[in-house]
């Protein structure tokens, strides 16, 4: 009996739509997409066993360094350090920037120059920003700016959680100045940032 043979079809499949949702998604994703901001400081910070892991969004970060310099941060959902400039800008009228120094606040990390140096520190070229000492900003009772960032930062978000970051080494007059700071603007609950470390009560159980 002779063999029926079953003619062959093409494989070929066609993938533009694929390529079509490609394109789609990559678009989506460069419109959509926030850069961080490029943060230098690096701190020590204090070991605990909390393992309580915060969001990415929606945080306020104030660093105290083992020099004790203070620095400011926030992240930029909703545009919220476009506002944030707007708003201290609106405070201290001497201060207008420009589209590039308000670009520049946005792709800059933690901010830790006085009000008066600001637009200066912002109109460096970024590798020179990167470079630059930042003296930290004052928090002396006389000139205490941290709490204008403090509650222009809240106004600017009023959903953002407050965190304090120190080194294991920094001053404790600064750390109070801080915490002082934060009670003066009604913030009776912040987050501590630790590095993780083992529970002795897990250990036992092993």
């Amino acid at each position: 009996m002779p063999k029926v043979k079953i003619p062959r079809k093409s494989t070929t499949i066609d993938m533009t739509a694929m390529t079509d949702v490609s394109f789609l998604l990559l678009t989506f994703f460069m419109l959509t997409t926030q850069f961080k901001a490029d943060n230098s400081i690096i701190v020590d910070t204090p070991s605990s066993i909390s393992e309580i892991k915060l969001p990415d969004t929606d945080i306020m970060n104030i660093t105290v360094t083992k020099d004790g310099k203070v620095f400011f941060g926030i992240d930029n959902k909703n545009n919220t350090r476009e506002k944030l400039l707007d708003k201290i800008s609106a405070k201290y009228p001497n201060l207008k920037f420009t589209p590039e120094e308000e670009r520049a606040f946005v792709l800059t990390g933690s901010i830790g120059v006085p009000l008066n140096q600001l637009k200066g520190f912002l109109d460096l070229d970024e590798n020179e920003r990167k470079m630059y000492q930042q003296p930290g900003i004052p928090t002396d009772s006389t000139d205490n700016q941290l709490g204008d960032w403090i509650m222009q930062g809240r106004l600017s978000n009023p959903g953002v959680r407050i965190t304090l970051q120190g080194d294991q080494g920094s001053p404790w007059p600064v750390i109070k100045r801080v915490m002082n700071t934060l009670q003066d603007k009604n913030v009776n609950k912040f987050n501590l940032i630790t590095d993780l470390e083992v529970d002795p009560n897990k250990l036992k159980g092993m």
